[in-house]
């Protein structure tokens, strides 16, 4: 019998955080933890409501019952899917935290929180899926934590995705880098200037193709000098800027069809599902931001240079620094690792293994 009978996902509607808690519930479905539901939008509020109702009101989840959380769905414009008995309610992000723990509470089901939501925090979740390096009780026996953020990537489907986007595309046998460019955020801030003197060289390498792609994060003045560096590059193989054309999701393909991985240090989602997909990832420096007293409380980017060396150490990615060395990351026929690394599947195998 599987643990549950239904596994429902609260979205915010970012790509990052869906794949994460997407991820963790196809595992529990495969593991025959449950069947997946189609996900449940959260709403979105800004200003005087996203104080009130994301702020203000939030803490009573905590610490009343089924009857507040049915008031508070009420109020926020969220209806209550049709629930049965032995439900899972998953979310990832503080935006859909609250509806996830909600919609529990007002049902009389489980919670999984992924990452830790700024408001509520971990404790009022059935279960909590967080990154190694976010501050936690280690007597918590609700808390899980990760190396990197767990994804969807799914190893044995990634050739056949690789192979079907790019049916169209020769690559001549030639190696194939696929280049994961991330963008600014509180802690990095790459510039147009970084793009060419960081990823530049890679026009000048001979035998491979470039497959390129962008975030929402990247800028406008990034993404015009990359398409201006590789637009009419031989090398170039496939580029998306991701600002252009919002809909299109190729990271998964590219996975599938790369030999070698690059991925800038601002996105460990993207590293975390490059590494997932059995790759040893070549991790990009960017330009920071300067915040030398978070960085000091082992804030900042402290954490994620931690998180970093410490896949490092299990030879799972190649750390470049500012000025990376293309040729000789380039110089094996492919850049794999051989370890057993799916954070997703074990969160699923551990929330499985709790009474």
């Amino acid at each position: 019998m599987p643990k549950f009978d239904r596994i429902v996902l609260l979205s915010d509607g970012i790509r990052g955080h869906y794949h994460q808690s997407l991820g963790i519930a196809q595992w529990l479905e495969r593991l025959g933890g449950g069947r997946l539901d189609p996900p449940v939008n959260v709403p979105h509020y800004s200003g005087l409501q996203k104080l009130m109702k994301m702020k203000l009101f939030v803490h009573g989840l905590a610490v009343h019952g089924g009857a507040f959380s049915r008031e508070w769905l009420n109020a926020s414009g969220l209806r209550l899917p049709p629930v049965k008995p032995n439900t899972l309610f998953i979310s990832a992000g503080s935006s859909a935290a609250p509806f996830c723990l909600a919609c529990a509470k007002a049902s009389g089901n489980k919670s999984a929180v992924v990452m830790t939501p700024s408001v509520l925090g971990t404790k009022p979740f059935d279960y909590a899926i967080i990154p190694e390096h976010d501050k936690h009780d280690p007597k918590d026996t609700n808390i899980l934590t990760t190396l990197g953020a767990p994804n969807h990537i799914w190893p044995p489907e990634l050739a056949k995705v690789g192979e079907n986007f790019f049916a169209d595309r020769d690559f001549g046998g030639k190696k194939i880098v696929a280049v994961l460019v991330g963008g600014s955020d509180a802690n990095y801030k790459p510039s147009p200037k970084w793009a060419e003197d960081a990823l530049g060289s890679l026009r000048y390498i001979d035998g491979i193709k470039i497959l390129l792609t962008t975030s929402r994060r990247t800028g406008d003045a990034v993404d015009s000098k990359i398409e201006e560096m590789f637009a009419n590059d031989p090398s170039l193989g496939f580029m998306l800027i991701l600002s252009k054309k919002p809909r299109v999701n190729a990271l998964t393909a590219m996975l599938g069809k790369a030999t070698h991985v690059l991925v800038t240090e601002d996105s460990v989602s993207m590293v975390s599902e490059a590494v997932t997909a059995g790759f040893r990832v070549g991790l990009l420096r960017v330009p920071r931001v300067a915040h030398p007293l978070k960085n000091a409380l082992g804030f900042g980017v402290k954490r994620f240079d931690d998180l970093f060396e410490r896949m490092r150490q299990k030879n799972l990615l190649v750390d470049l620094g500012e000025m990376p060395d293309f040729r000789k990351f380039l110089e094996p026929s492919e850049q794999k690792h051989n370890t057993d690394f799916n954070e997703a599947k074990r969160a699923a195998e551990w929330i499985l293994s709790k009474p």
